[in-house]
């Protein structure tokens, strides 16, 4: 499936026709899912459509699945990546790992009855898209969040061989605190990795030790729209090599459509 582009804009399929496929989250105006895949279907000539569905908390979820009987997967996105999996009836490896999943099949029986089944492509996502930004490069990094995209991040620097450290506001076993960064930790783990949802309006900004960024440095944000963020405006006027999350994006759009396709 190759993209057209990164611009936001509808889905081209009409809203009643054939498979129905879409996304769930709390806030999906910024998305890019609706018309990359409704220019997708149009493309390839499949009758599917694919919509935004905003749900005020997870527990919409179970009334969405009654009124659409013809959707057949969801993409899930903040805040409901962990949420999700109460309605989850088979969790796939990585989820069960992460505890968090970004891609639901739903498939129907006879009868009526629905089975959901959970992945995640996040992993897969990441893992890609930095594995041929760093050409060979191992830095040691560092993980802005404690969400399920923190935990996809980790375990594809796992995957890839790489050391990283999480960093939270709220540090649980394991992770440290945004305070710790101050010294040398900051200068010594290369690759900086936001994993949270803060950039997603303009302005805002981690509170991270940037003077300790350099022409050594790489940062990655994961928020694809605005970009540059702002961590990655520091990063770039510190001569740090930056990287949004629009091409992860991408790979996960292809990974979901594997999966919705078994």
């Amino acid at each position: 499936m190759a993209p057209q582009s990164g611009q936001d804009h509808q889905s081209k399929s009409p809203r009643g026709s054939g498979r129905k496929y879409g996304l769930i989250g709390r806030t999906l105006a910024h998305s890019f899912s609706p018309g990359y895949f409704g220019d997708f279907f149009a493309r390839e000539g499949i009758d599917a459509s694919y919509l935004p569905y905003e749900l005020a908390s997870i527990e919409e979820l179970p009334s969405l699945l009654a009124r659409e009987p013809d959707l057949c997967g969801l993409n899930v996105t903040l805040p409901y990546k962990r949420e999700v999996l109460r309605y989850v009836d088979v969790p796939s490896p990585d989820v069960e790992a992460l505890q968090a999943t970004n891609v639901l099949r739903i498939r129907r029986s006879a009868t009526g009855q629905t089975q959901v089944y959970g992945y995640n492509t996040d992993v897969e996502g990441f893992r890609r898209s930095l594995f041929t930004w760093l050409g060979g490069q191992r830095p040691r990094a560092l993980v802005f969040g404690s969400g399920g995209a923190a935990s996809a991040v980790l375990r594809a620097l796992s995957l890839l061989g790489l050391e990283g450290q999480q960093v939270s506001r709220h540090p649980r076993q394991g992770m440290i605190a945004y305070e710790e960064l101050r010294g040398g930790l900051a200068k010594e783990c290369r690759l900086w990795i936001n994993a949270t949802p803060v950039g997603l309006c303009p302005g805002e900004l981690l509170p991270l030790p940037y003077e300790a960024l350099s022409d050594q440095h790489l940062c990655y944000d994961l928020i694809y729209n605005p970009s540059p963020t702002a961590f990655l405006q520091e990063a770039q006027q510190r001569g740090a090599r930056i990287k949004d999350g629009l091409e992860m994006l991408y790979i996960q759009a292809d990974e979901a459509w594997k999966i919705w396709k078994l």
